[in-house]
């Protein structure tokens, strides 16, 4: 009776030791593949290319220049350094422009459209002419912005399916691209109201015509234009933001998802984890296609919608 006694306290010894060994291996595998700093290093910029560990696992991305472009003091403002992101920029830059000198040319022809990419780039630069940029700025001012806008829809696009290949990464999933991109459109967005209206005569703009008496007029029109101007950097702002949010929180939710087959790797629970998250991984994949287009449009339509609030005075 005793020895049994022994025997069920060894077992339940075994059994607890045994759930608290898979309890602490759960919880380390969390503490690291979907810790902040481990999430983030996978959706952010770097030196490096991430490929297999068959592969190598890092592609180093070779330093071209020795010494930082632009110092202030010990301050590096310009390191040199090239990073993933501006590499994808470049490759993006070349393929777009391969891809529209060849449309060109064969526009250029007279010939009628023919091949698949060929009618997919007309589709897209018709869409966006006579969807986004003629109801936006106006059909007479409308062709003379419609390169910008389509360097910024076809720019912004392919950066994001970039970021549906695995080891590439999303360009647009970094704030410091989308400020880039934002600041362009506020300066042909002040830069055309300028040149149209004149610089004295586009600040004036901003504030609508009222009919107001003197006393109210002096206390209202410079609140008002304080506002129109605050809101005028305010919405750029926000442009750069929104496409960054989006993005970078699409993939920092993708990487999540497969951090969980890292956590629980070292237990049994892999078997029943791995194809739940794949699945739920390739049904995210799939909207996050959805959202590349959406994002692209979005951005490129406010872009319109902000130009041509800069050609017409309220």
């Amino acid at each position: 009776m005793h020895w049994i006694d022994d025997h069920s306290a060894k077992v339940a010894e075994s059994a607890a030791g045994h759930e608290t060994t898979l309890a602490e291996s759960i919880q380390h595998g969390m503490d690291h593949y979907l810790s902040p700093t481990h999430l983030f290093e996978h959706v952010q910029d770097s030196t490096y290319f991430e490929v297999p560990q068959v592969l190598g696992g890092k592609w180093h991305i070779p330093n071209i220049f020795s010494e930082p472009l632009w110092k202030v003091g010990d301050l590096t403002i310009v390191r040199g350094q090239l990073t993933k992101f501006m590499v994808l920029e470049l490759i993006a830059a070349l393929f777009l422009f391969l891809a529209f000198t060849w449309v060109t040319r064969k526009a250029s022809s007279g010939g009628r459209p023919t091949g698949r990419l060929w009618n997919m780039l007309e589709a897209f630069v018709v869409f966006i002419r006579d969807e986004i940029a003629k109801p936006a700025i106006g059909s007479h001012d409308a062709k003379r912005f419609l390169p910008f806008l389509l360097t910024l829809f076809f720019f912004i696009l392919a950066l994001n399916l970039f970021g549906m290949v695995p080891s590439l990464g999303s360009a647009t999933a970094s704030i410091w691209v989308t400020a880039a991109f934002a600041v362009l459109t506020f300066l042909v967005v002040v830069g055309s109201g300028m040149k149209k209206m004149g610089v004295v005569g586009f600040l004036k703009a901003q504030v609508p015509h009222m009919d107001l008496p003197l006393f109210m007029a002096v206390f209202l029109i410079p609140g008002i234009w304080l506002i129109e101007i605050f809101g005028l950097f305010i919405k750029h702002f926000v442009l750069a933001v929104r496409l960054f949010a989006n993005m970078f929180a699409g993939h920092l939710v993708l990487a999540a998802f497969i951090g969980l087959i890292g956590a629980v790797s070292t237990t049994v629970l892999i078997w029943g984890v791995a194809p739940v998250v794949v699945l739920a991984s390739l049904a995210l994949s799939v909207l996050e296609l959805f959202v590349a287009f959406l994002q692209a449009y979005v951005f490129t339509f406010l872009a319109a919608l902000f130009i041509g609030s800069a050609q017409h005075a309220h």
